[in-house]
């Protein structure tokens, strides 16, 4: 698991949560045995899960490219992504978010079979918060959970 140094500056005051609050995650996966793994961990670890089956659907679920409506979709936390998918991949998700005035300080978690160094390097230099091997494992879920405390802060 690799994960970019975040100052305090990490989340925006917009994307705050109320303590008490569950902490809302979007999870995109092609695979649906992955999308169900991490949609169980992060559910056993008191999160509101919505899931995308690809990027292309977590763009519209986000309302990315539509100024008159971007801002209107449910608050969102944190977003954890596959890198490799069909059509659009993980990475072009990515940035699709991080050009985004409202959605640019969601943290963006990336996940990947794949242990390739210049990708993950090349993922944390465009903004995400972490990149982390597939499966993911409970162990992980607590540092993501982290990330989101950090978040509420």
């Amino acid at each position: 698991m690799h994960s970019s140094g975040g100052g305090s500056g990490s989340c925006s005051k917009g994307m705050a949560m109320e303590l008490g609050d569950e902490p809302h995650v979007l999870v995109v996966d092609d695979s649906l045995i992955d999308r169900k793994l991490v949609e169980r961990l992060l559910k056993n670890s008191s999160c509101k899960v919505t899931t995308a089956e690809n990027a292309l659907r977590a763009v519209n679920y986000l309302r990315l490219g539509n100024d008159t409506l971007e801002g209107t979709v449910s608050e969102v936390n944190m977003i954890i992504t596959d890198y490799c998918m069909p059509g659009m991949t993980g990475y072009e998700l990515l940035k699709k978010i991080k050009e985004s005035s409202v959605l640019k300080e969601v943290p963006v978690v990336i996940m990947s079979s794949e242990n390739i160094p210049t990708r993950i390097s090349q993922c944390l230099e465009e903004g995400a918060k972490m990149f982390m091997l597939k499966p993911l494992k409970r162990s992980d879920v607590k540092q993501l959970k982290w990330h989101l405390m950090k978040c509420r802060n």
